[in-house]
């Protein structure tokens, strides 16, 4: 929590299911804090953007955990693979007593660009992939095109786009162009 904490601001928080955890790490946190540099923009943070959360069980612990997304989550439990493996929004998992965040942040190899705010419940870290470019390929038979053809067409007609559904149809052997939607009458400028 303090390593979070002394980017001041830097949002720390203690999710457990265990009460008496509470008060040990307040105590540990109180103990701490005057012993670093920055001690005194840490503790600014842990007031401002602090928080300790008591749940009923590691259950309601992922559920929470996932509606935050955190940055940066570190699971210290006597088994962090379970609680991991339930995890689907954070941007950098840390498991165990000796994967402390900052072995990411300065030599374990993740990206150190990581979703903020919330943001990993939609986006991930920054990695090499985001430097590449892809293309899809798509290549049918006619087999294939004849099997998806009817939704296709039926699609891009709901769409007004008849070029699209006429570009299907003709491959389908159907010369006829769908209907085109009537024009609306052009009013002269005067």
């Amino acid at each position: 929590m303090l390593a979070q904490a002394e980017h001041s601001p830097g949002v720390s928080i203690l999710i457990t299911w265990q009460p008496e955890l509470l008060d040990e790490v307040s105590a540990a946190l109180n103990r701490q804090v005057t012993k670093l540099q920055r001690g005194d923009l840490a503790r600014d943070s842990l007031e401002r953007y602090g928080a300790f959360v008591l749940v009923k069980d590691m259950k309601q612990a992922i559920e929470i955990t996932n509606q935050l997304a955190p940055e940066h989550l570190h699971v210290q439990t006597r088994d962090p693979d379970a609680i991991a493996d339930k995890i689907q929004d954070a941007g950098a998992i840390f498991l165990g007593n000796f994967t402390p965040v900052a072995l990411g942040d300065y030599a374990a190899g993740p990206s150190h660009v990581l979703p903020t705010g919330g943001t990993a419940r939609y986006t991930s870290g920054l990695t090499a992939n985001d430097f590449l470019r892809c293309s899809s390929v798509m290549s049918f038979t006619a087999r294939g095109m004849r099997h998806l053809a009817e939704d296709v067409v039926r699609l891009a007609e709901k769409e007004g786009l008849t070029g699209h559904a006429a570009s299907v149809s003709v491959r389908m052997g159907e010369t006829k162009l769908p209907p085109r939607p009537p024009k609306k009458p052009v009013k002269a400028a005067t």
